[in-house]
Formats: C-alpha cells, structure tokens, sequence
C-alpha cells in the first residue's frame, strides 16, 4: 500500500548535493542562522580516491572559517614562505610558495573526510541534511519573489514523493547537474578527445609497477602504491573519447588498460573503487538562474589534472554563503549575489584553460617529447615556477573592483599578526565570526570616525584597531568574511576617506529598513 504523501518541507535554501561542496555551503549559511536542508542520494560519505589536495587559497579560506588550523602568525613568518613540491602537467620540478604565515601551501585531506567535517558542522549548527534521497524534478513560480519547488524521493523507494519548498535552491549536484538542467542554463562545452580510467586496487608485484607519472607512447600511467592498503591506479588513453561514458569499469579493463600503456604486465585485484573520466569541459554561463545558484562541479567541469576541481568548489561555497545570507537577512544590495558569478566564473575559466594545456602538453608521441623536455627546463626557473604555482593554488586572483577604489581592494589579505587591546591575534581569527571586519591599524584615533561611518551597518561589521608589524599602504581596510579586501583608505581614517567607506558599503549591502535581525 502507497503512504500518503507527505506535508511539504519549507526551508531558507535547499542544497542539492552533499559533497564536499554542498555540506560546506550548508555548514556556513547554518553559521549566520540561515535554515538550510542538504539533499544527498548517498546514504552515507563514500571514501573514494578522487580529490584530496587542498591548495594554497582554498587552506587559507578555510583557516579563516575555522575548519582548519595554522601556526601562530609572527613578525618572522610574516617575512618568509613555505614551498613544496608539485607537478605541472605530470612533469616534476613546479614548486608551489605561499606565506608562511599561512601554513603549508599545499595540504592533503581526502574528500571523504572533508565532506564528513563540513557535515558534522552543518547538523551540529542546525542544518538538516536528508541523506538516501535525491531531487527528481524543479519547479520555479513566477515572480523574483516566488519560491522553489522540489519533489523528493527515497532512493530506496517504498515511500511517497515529498515535496520541498525553498526560498532559494544551490544544485551542488555534480556534473551531470539536474538543478543545471531544469533551469535552463546554458554553458560553454570542449567536447571529449582522451579516455581514462581510475580503480582503487590491490597490486599483486608493486615492484612491476612504475611509481608515480609516467608517459609511454601509448600514454600515461599514475600509479600510487599503497604502503600498507590499496594503491590508487589511472591510467590516460589519449586515442579517443569513450565509446560509452556511462559502461561501468571493470577490474579486467582496468588491468588491460594499465598494463597496455605501460608497455608490462601490471596484475591487479580486490578492486574496492573503479571509475572512468574523460577530458569533457563545461564551464555555465551563468551562476545563478533567478532564485537557483549553481556550485562546485554544477558550474564548472574539467580534466582533473593538478587537483583544482575540489578546490573551485570549495572557494565557491565560501564566496557564496555570506553573501547569499545577507540577501536573506534582508541586506538590499544586488551586488551581493550579482557579484557572485563575476567573481567565482574567471578562476573557473582559467582552471578549464591550463588543464586543456596541460593535456595538450600530455599528449604521448615522440613528436611531443622535446616540448615536454624544454617545458621540465623552464619549470626549474623561479619565475616560471612561481607564476604556475600561483595559478594552480589561486593565490594571484583578485577581484574584480571599481576603477575609482584603491589598488588594494580585491587582494587577499594575508593572515597579519596583530596586536588587539594588549592582546595577539591575527587576522584569521578576527574573520572567524564570518562578519565584515572594518581594520583600523594604528593608535586607534580613526576608530570612533569608523564606528560613525558604518553605522548603518553595524549589525555586520565590526570595528577592530590593532597594532600590526607589518608595513601596510592603508591604515583602514574592510575585509570581506572570505579574507578579501571590499576597501582600503591610506589617508589613515580621515573624512573623505572614510565617506567612501560609506559608498563601499552602500554598494557592498545597500541600506535596509530598521527592523529584523542582523547576521551574527
């Protein structure tokens, strides 16, 4: 017998999609109070040997959101960096820095732990999450106030459809995206030229197998041997697409696969994961669709070479949630979600055009290997190195700002070791509420000019003097909850620069009316 349907849910923002991207989403906009429901059709966090590189912005980003420690910032780090090894297109010698004070630049955390940190958060701040379902269909009304309808089912099956009805719907579903799909977003698409293949297995002789990347003529190979478990195994056909994307893997084509770009027998069994990719990219138009936002690999799909595609993701949520919290706390601004898509789409772009390079530089052939030589030659030079490194890590993105605000505006604040009524701090732990942070450096005589001039807003900023070793070209910075300068003043607090604060913020949040909580 069918159980009769059920009421419909009513939530603030339904996310579609629990990975890592998703619960992360729903773990901040929980943090400022939002009532959030994650949709997930996996009942539980699937370990699989996908992502598990976090790159340098995206470990910054989460130090300030607190899902990550970092050293104790001091003068002495603040003057050095840290670097470590990585690989450009499978070739050795790039070298990745950032600020020491920062941490390491790279860090390894697998995705499947990432995704149960940001849901544990999630649930403990309020979220609910209803894993074992998934969305089938979407349905708009009309108007810009009208909500968002979901129909919801069981994966298992047995009870009814239920309906859940949100202000605001995120599809953080994946490439494949449904929430893409039923809205109409359009994207532009590089069609697939290379076939690949993933398998989380055991190795029967590690010794046969050759470590690491490793190009043949018919390929390449990316074997980790698994020191006391399984080994991560992939290997890249580059003779064309799969006839058949969706034709589930097999251990026995993982094996002949493997083995025939490699040039020997490599034996495999115990197959716990197998997969198959291809170099398909799309990057959406578009964002957001009205009432429905788009994140992680929804918006933006490539060859996962160099581990960016998790990371985008994740700068995504973090861009997002604030913005997307504010709107619903009543902030008027368009800017606050308008800005979203012009922020978080170029780093996309750009992500989609070096690994398409990178492939083309991965291309096997004998006909390719004097590029490949001269390229390992130029990886070895600090500025190439630094310049790829940067654009792998995101560290050289900056926002796109007015011509009329201060050169500084858009940067990535560092994490500075400050000074506050006697106290150390730094600025990760003052961006730790997920508030703006209007940073007053100095004696603290600009400070109660500050607290006039954001008066309108103060429900969402806070006002902080500090003491700050560092030599700063402004003495009054407004910094976004994403560590991100929204404005800068170097006249030090005074009258006419702290009138375009008060811009900034009209353009950053406009005005609201008096009554209604604010964002805490």
């Amino acid at each position: 017998m069918t159980s009769s349907p059920r009421s419909p849910h009513t939530t603030e923002v339904a996310v579609v999609g629990g990975g890592p991207v998703g619960m992360l989403l729903a773990a901040e906009l929980a943090h400022y109070g939002v009532a959030v429901t994650v949709i997930e059709q996996n009942e539980r966090t699937l370990d699989v040997p996908k992502a598990g590189t976090l790159h340098a912005r995206t470990a910054q980003s989460l130090l300030r959101r607190g899902y990550l420690t970092g050293p104790e910032p001091t003068a002495e780090l603040l003057e050095a960096e840290r670097a470590q090894a990585f690989h450009f297109a499978g070739l050795p010698g790039l070298t990745i820095t950032g600020p020491a004070v920062e941490g390491e630049p790279i860090v390894g955390r697998a995705q499947g732990a990432l995704e149960r940190l940001f849901e544990h958060t999630a649930r403990r701040r309020g979220a609910t999450v209803l894993r074992g379902h998934r969305v089938t269909a979407l349905r708009t009304g009309e108007g810009a106030e009208a909500d968002v309808r979901l129909t919801v089912e069981a994966c298992a099956g047995g009870a009814s459809p239920r309906t859940v009805v949100a202000r605001w719907v995120v599809g953080a579903d994946g490439a494949r995206s449904l929430v893409r799909e039923a809205v109409g977003i359009t994207g532009e698409e590089h069609a697939p030229r290379t076939r690949a293949v993933l398998g989380l297995v055991d190795l029967d002789a590690p010794w046969q197998a050759p470590p690491g990347w490793n190009v043949t003529e018919r390929g390449w190979t990316v074997i980790s041997p698994g020191a006391h478990g399984p080994s991560r195994v992939a290997a890249f056909d580059f003779t064309g697409p799969h006839p058949d994307r969706r034709t589930p893997l097999t251990l026995e084509e993982l094996q002949a696969t493997v083995s025939r770009i490699a040039g020997r027998d490599i034996p495999l069994r115990n197959a716990r994961f197998l997969d198959r990719f291809s170099d398909f990219a799309r990057l959406a138009d578009t964002y957001r669709e009205g009432r429905v936002l788009l994140a992680g690999d929804a918006a933006h799909v490539h060859f996962p070479v160099g581990g960016q595609g998790l990371n985008l993701g994740i700068q995504d949520a973090v861009n997002l949630a604030w913005k997307l919290a504010l709107h619903l706390r009543g902030w008027p601004s368009p800017w606050l979600l308008d800005s979203y898509t012009a922020e978080r789409r170029p780093p996309a772009a750009r992500t989609i055009e070096n690994t398409r390079a990178q492939l083309a530089l991965m291309t096997p052939g004998t006909a390719h290997d004097p590029l490949r030589a001269l390229f390992a030659q130029l990886l070895r030079l600090p500025d190439v190195s630094r310049r790829l490194g940067d654009m792998i890590s995101d560290q050289d993105v900056r926002l796109p700002g007015h011509p009329a605000q201060s050169p500084l505006t858009g940067l990535f604040l560092p994490n500075l070791p400050l000074v506050v009524e006697g106290r150390a701090t730094s600025v990760a732990r003052l961006l730790r509420p997920g508030r703006l942070l209007l940073l007053v450096l100095g004696d603290g005589g600009a400070e109660d000019e500050g607290r006039r001039a954001i008066a309108p807003w103060e429900q969402v900023v806070d006002v902080v003097t500090a003491a700050c070793v560092a030599q700063l070209p402004a003495g009054v910075l407004l910094v976004r909850p994403d560590g991100y300068l929204a404005w800068a003043d170097d006249g030090g607090g005074t009258r006419a620069g702290l009138a375009a604060l008060e811009t900034a913020l009209d353009g950053l949040l406009g005005r609201r009316a008096p009554a209604g909580p604010g964002v805490d």
